[in-house]
């Protein structure tokens, strides 16, 4: 057993230092890590995700705040949208079916990998939609010369209805929904790629925080699994924070790719296989 949870120590650090960079949190690597390497209950998987998402969250976001990477007037309408998929997800629980679903999210992953792809640059809008100028969700973001740059958000109603898409998903499929808000916010809204996943970070920790805590009511979370994942978790999520203000860009994109091929092929298998 020792040997087991200081692997999960090791596999959390590097769980939330990629969720930090890439703004998933580290519950996409967590939950199948302790159900098919540990062999442990699905429900005690999820919940020390859960647990492991808010660590990444509060890691990572207390620097991206305090840096000036979070939209917090972005993250907080959007998690407007994003409640309300969660609440229409509760109402249509039992009603679809969950392999179609997952199929659907693997098809979605795909689409969203080849939309980061397609681009493979941060263009900066000068002028952005009514709503959003409505709203005041512009931001300045540090250029590579450390200069502050104005750039503004488009296309809010397409973001907004991914968000809705995002919190549908997550209750669902009890799965996180990092990826889709990093692809709302990044192709359609053209925020900077480092904004999105900073204020995809600031987000995930809002969602999975009421989660946790039904699962911690409920008694379905066990403190000897959950505390060497968060403490991972957390240890990693500040490190990627460190990093992310200097990471290169293409790079980024090209690691968000990566992981989202690689959520496809999970959720595939999962609605082939039935588990």
């Amino acid at each position: 057993m020792g040997d087991i949870l200081l692997g999960l120590f090791a596999l959390s650090i590097g769980a939330g230092f990629i969720g930090a960079l890439s703004g998933l949190g580290g519950g996409v690597f967590i939950v199948p890590a302790l159900v098919v390497l540990a062999k442990m209950p699905m429900k005690v998987a999820v919940g020390a995700s859960l647990i492991s998402v808010v660590a990444t969250s509060a890691g990572a976001s207390v620097a991206f705040v305090r840096d000036g990477w979070t939209n917090l007037k972005v993250a907080m309408v959007l998690e407007c949208a994003t409640v309300t998929g969660a609440l229409t997800g509760a109402y249509l629980a039992g009603v679809i079916s969950t392999t179609v679903l997952e199929l659907l999210f693997a098809l979605m992953m795909l689409q969203s990998a080849y939309f980061s792809l397609e681009k493979q640059q941060d263009d900066l809008i000068e002028n952005g939609d009514p709503i959003a100028k409505r709203l005041h969700l512009m931001g300045e973001v540090e250029d590579e010369t450390g200069k502050l740059t104005h750039y503004e958000v488009i296309h809010f109603p397409a973001g907004a209805t991914l968000m809705v898409v995002a919190g549908l998903m997550s209750w669902l499929l009890g799965i996180g929904s990092g990826a889709l808000k990093v692809m709302a916010m990044d192709y359609f809204m053209h925020l900077p790629l480092k904004v999105s996943s900073a204020t995809s970070n600031f987000m995930i920790g809002v969602t999975a925080g009421a989660g946790a805590l039904v699962f911690l009511a409920r008694g379905d979370v066990s403190t000897a699994v959950a505390a060497p994942v968060a403490l991972g978790v957390t240890i990693g999520a500040l490190a990627g924070s460190k990093l992310l203000p200097h990471a290169n860009v293409r790079a980024l994109r090209m690691v968000f790719v990566v992981i989202l091929v690689l959520i496809a092929i999970e959720m595939g298998w999962r609605a082939v296989s039935g588990i």
